[in-house]
């Protein structure tokens, strides 16, 4: 299945014209994972950092052979403030409204309509901020230049594709976080279903919609939670970073474009050495997530 639409980003501009490819949705079921229907990504409890597992990386991180860190978890974003920016829609004011006016109310008898975010979020200027938590919906629809901002606000910065492989290979050195051969349902890739195909027929349409990441199938949401996915570790030591392979392609630093991983309904089977280059540092859609990485490049 297509990883990505061809459609070009509206931008990350505070202006800008209309989504495009924005065309009536076809009478297709969609299906929401067990959640609040009304803030899915919200908090359900204010968040407790976690201690910090050595002396030599940030909390949220795990350290890599000694040589740099990297983040436990997918990121999700805040602001400045620490509010919560919604995992549904691209981090910025101008894109958040059209998204949203693009496609509320659109939902057809029986289907909900899509998820607000924030009214801050659609009427404020902000910056963005990554965090490294579990138990949270990562937020995807980023722009690689998005995410090396959120990771520098943070105080880190975008791993590169070397730095990233190697730490997604693990201690053992293997071509999967889990060992040698692919295993099925280990990462959260490769799924059976895709969101655009459930919600408009066709897998190459209208990837900025706001809905696709709330779309189940039979084995659950098909975008999970951060550490959800237990089996998908890539470990160092004691510890472990999850979901290097699969739930969301991962921006790394590269100045043509590179994303890396493959995300839930990718039709990979290359766990750390799924790559694609094909897309600009500015474009953007519902699969594209990122995590940061601190320290010394390898």
């Amino acid at each position: 299945m297509a990883a990505c639409s061809k459609e070009a980003p509206a931008g990350e501009r505070e202006a800008g014209a209309p989504i495009a490819n924005a065309a009536e949705p076809a009478p297709l079921r969609l299906y929401l994972p067990d959640a609040s229907p009304a803030l899915p990504f919200a908090d359900a409890a204010p968040i407790v950092r976690e201690a910090v597992p050595n002396g030599r990386c940030p909390a949220g991180m795990v350290d890599v052979a000694g040589r740099f860190c990297i983040d436990r978890y997918e990121v999700v974003l805040r602001d400045r403030a620490g509010r919560r920016i919604s995992p549904y829609y691209h981090p910025t004011r101008g894109q958040s409204e059209r998204s949203y006016e693009a496609w509320r109310g659109r939902a057809r008898p029986g289907e909900p309509d899509v998820v607000a975010p924030p009214e801050w979020q659609r009427r404020e200027a902000f910056d963005v901020v990554a965090e490294s938590l579990p138990g949270q919906v990562p937020n995807g629809y980023l722009s690689g230049d998005i995410a090396a901002r959120a990771c520098e606000a943070a105080g880190k910065r975008l791993c590169t594709a070397d730095e990233w492989v190697f730490a997604c290979r693990g201690q053992t050195s293997t071509p999967f976080p889990y060992g040698a051969d692919y295993a099925r349902g280990r990462c959260n890739v490769f799924r059976s279903t895709h969101p655009a195909a459930v919600l408009h027929g066709n897998p190459s349409l209208n990837h900025l919609d706001p809905r696709l990441n709330l779309v189940s199938d039979a084995e659950g949401a098909l975008l999970r939670k951060t550490g959800q996915s237990a089996a998908c570790a890539s470990r160092w030591g004691s510890d472990a970073a999850y979901d290097l392979v699969g739930n969301l392609d991962e921006w790394v630093d590269d100045a043509d474009g590179m994303f890396v991983g493959g995300f839930y309904a990718r039709a990979t089977r290359d766990g750390c050495a799924a790559a694609v280059t094909t897309h600009p540092r500015n474009y953007f859609d519902y699969s594209l997530g990122t995590r940061c990485c601190s320290g010394h490049r390898r």
